[in-house]
């Protein structure tokens, strides 16, 4: 096992640098830079433009630097932990991200669990349960999950929400806590606010699951392994739970690897309806004005936790099936 994760540990590095030469390419791709953005902008308005000040930033910023040197440089700070300089917020990326992340993190998170806690118990029944009623309503709700679009449920519940609950539109807060340090009251105004795009961003992922829950459960309860374990009269529930949910589960920890990135990423055009002070728009407001640094932070960051979950992934199945092997087909 230490073998087999000092191995993946070396892979990551290559991996990682081989993105961040991508993420660098794809950010620089789009004509001009942010400067050339923030010219446009201030033509659009009918301002004038002070050359010398353009050059001046540009020179500050290092815009003017071979393509090369400003991506050793960009590298070199994220190895010391300094991301960069966001031209947007005039502030460095770290000073930028701090509270977007936490509450992201939190968004997420709060996600992650529900759609774990409400799909599993109901797969399982639908799966032991099939072609009852209640697999029948079960799979009609989870098809309308799949079907609604999370913009037109988050409309739905932001007024089902003011007008049943008194919740204000939008945010993850009363706006009266923007700006103050957390204390129980902001603490309790988060939990109110958060239970609307929980549920949003929850429902597709949570119906979908559930849909892949009952297919492999049923698959692995046709195997002859579960028909023996019947046959010597083990109780249901131990013959549930011995190796047919675990072999089911198989799917969902291969799936960590893309639940860690989207802890950050979380659902941008949800945050956008809602309002949310999530790094979704930020991401998205950041590579529509080539803040370099930024965007390129966040994406890095993405890639990192894809291949810090893929690795918890696979060591997560290694324990969890036994038919999975560290050294594959190496031993045989």
């Amino acid at each position: 096992m230490l073998t087999y994760m000092a191995h993946r540990f070396l892979v990551m590095i290559p991996t990682l640098l081989a993105i961040s030469v991508l993420v660098f390419i794809i950010i620089q791709l789009p004509p001009g830079d942010y400067l050339t953005t923030y010219m446009a902008e201030l033509e659009a308005q009918g301002e004038a433009i002070d050359q010398g000040k353009i050059e001046f930033l540009r020179k500050q910023y290092g815009l003017d630097k071979p393509y090369w040197e400003q991506y050793l440089l960009w590298l070199g700070g994220m190895l010391t932990g300094d991301f960069g300089y966001s031209f947007a917020y005039d502030l460095p990326v770290t000073e930028v991200v701090g509270d977007r992340l936490y509450l992201s993190f939190l968004l997420s998170f709060s996600t992650i669990i529900f759609t774990w806690v409400v799909a599993f118990p109901i797969g399982i029944y639908s799966a032991t349960h099939q072609y009852s009623w209640g697999d029948h309503g079960l799979t009609l709700v989870g098809f309308l999950g799949l079907a609604t679009p999370n913009f037109l449920l988050a409309l739905v519940l932001l007024y089902l929400g003011k007008v049943w609950f008194g919740t204000s539109i939008g945010g993850l807060m009363d706006p009266q806590y923007l700006n103050e340090p957390m204390s129980w009251a902001k603490f309790l105004s988060v939990l109110e606010h958060l239970w609307v795009p929980v549920v949003v961003i929850g429902t597709s992922g949570t119906a979908g699951m559930i849909r892949r829950l009952r297919a492999n459960l049923l698959d692995e309860l046709q195997k002859q392994y579960v028909v023996t374990a019947r046959a010597k009269g083990l109780s249901p529930f131990k013959v549930l739970t011995k190796y047919p949910l675990r072999m089911a589960l198989n799917p969902f920890i291969a799936d960590i690897g893309n639940l860690l990135p989207q802890v950050v990423s979380g659902a941008a055009i949800v945050s956008l309806v809602l309002s949310l002070p999530t790094t979704g728009p930020m991401l998205i407001d950041a590579l529509r004005a080539q803040d370099m640094y930024l965007a390129g932070s966040f994406l890095m960051f993405l890639a990192s936790l894809t291949v810090v979950g893929v690795l918890i992934s696979d060591l997560a199945l290694a324990a969890l099936d036994p038919r999975i092997r560290l050294g594959g087909g190496s031993g045989q």
